[in-house]
């Protein structure tokens, strides 16, 4: 069960990666990123990031990926910058699933409805 400082942090992080993507990140291949979540370790030493892309194919996760695996270094320093705590968690980043399946069930639905 994540505590309060856990959520906090995640909601604060959330908040400066949105920030940091759009503002300090130059890559091309993150600028369809949206940030969906994050969980903080309970000791809290690491972030993983979750995101969604709009486009839903294969080249372009895979180049998101790459572009915010080569930006992890230059995120988490300004990350460590904006927050104010002791350490800055390690970052992993992930690609949601989960919006991707919400968009499924909808078309489903939507295709159900027209039959």
């Amino acid at each position: 069960m994540p505590n309060y400082r856990d959520r906090r942090l995640a909601q604060e992080i959330l908040k400066e990666v949105n920030d940091i993507l759009r503002k300090k990140v130059r890559d091309p291949r993150v600028q369809e990123v949206n940030i969906t979540d994050i969980h903080v370790t309970g000791d809290l030493q690491q972030a993983t990031i979750y995101y969604s892309l709009l486009s839903d194919k294969a080249s372009d996760k895979q180049k998101a990926q790459e572009g915010l695996t080569k930006a992890t270094g230059l995120i988490r320093r300004e990350l460590g910058q904006a927050l104010s705590i002791y350490k800055t968690p390690e970052l992993f980043f992930e690609l949601d699933e989960s919006v991707e399946y919400g968009s499924k069930i909808d078309q489903m639905i939507r295709d159900l409805n027209k039959e």
